[in-house]
């Protein structure tokens, strides 16, 4: 405990005082605590691959324009890979459990190929899916480190990963053609995690 030799009760409220503020401003300068501010809410997700092993660890930040997505992947088949949200929270016992692509009602179907959903993928005028995202791009080395904001889709209100029974991420063995329904003839799923809240 300091000891503070003083005159006055003024001069040793002025000692004390950076004391006080200094656990504040360690935390203002900590990113991870900014960013798991009420404004950043977080949640994550564990790819892991058929047969159980590690595929890499993804964070998912909220925030006032959709929800950032940063993947650390490992252990992945060079190429392009088709990378989607599900809309089921389940890996288990297999990956089709996670269900088809995320998906939502349109508001003007009339005048989207006549769909009352979005369909799949970025070159259909009814597309594309809230799940939907672009194509990862995997080096010989099957490492990657990847961000993409997704603006279609929301913890908890519009498109909620959140909802009642969950999401989960799914990666594919092919490239998706932004086309073909109802998943873009990305072929197989590879790896899959579900989507869980960090706070």
């Amino acid at each position: 405990m300091p000891h503070f030799k003083t005159s006055s009760p003024f001069a040793l409220i002025c000692a004390l005082a950076p004391l006080a503020l200094a656990a504040p401003a360690a935390q203002a300068d900590d990113p991870i605590a900014m960013r798991a501010s009420a404004e950043h809410r977080l949640a994550s997700a564990r790819l892991n691959r058929p047969d159980g092993s590690d595929a890499g660890y993804v964070t998912l930040t909220e925030t006032p324009n959709g929800v950032l997505i940063e993947a650390e992947l490992t252990g992945l088949p060079a190429g392009e890979h088709g990378f989607h949200i599900h809309e089921t929270g389940s890996c288990s016992p297999d990956f089709s459990t996670a269900g088809e692509h995320m998906t939502a009602r349109l508001d003007n179907a009339e005048t989207a190929d006549g769909e009352s959903e979005a369909v799949h993928g970025f070159e259909r005028a009814a597309g594309p899916h809230p799940g939907d995202m672009p194509n990862i791009h995997v080096p010989e080395s099957g490492a990657l480190h990847i961000e993409v904001l997704n603006a279609r889709v929301s913890f908890e209100s519009e498109n909620a990963l959140f909802d009642a029974d969950g999401s989960a991420l799914i990666l594919h063995s092919g490239a998706d053609d932004y086309e073909t329904q109802p998943s873009g003839a990305a072929g197989e799923r590879i790896a899959c995690g579900v989507i869980e809240r960090e706070m």
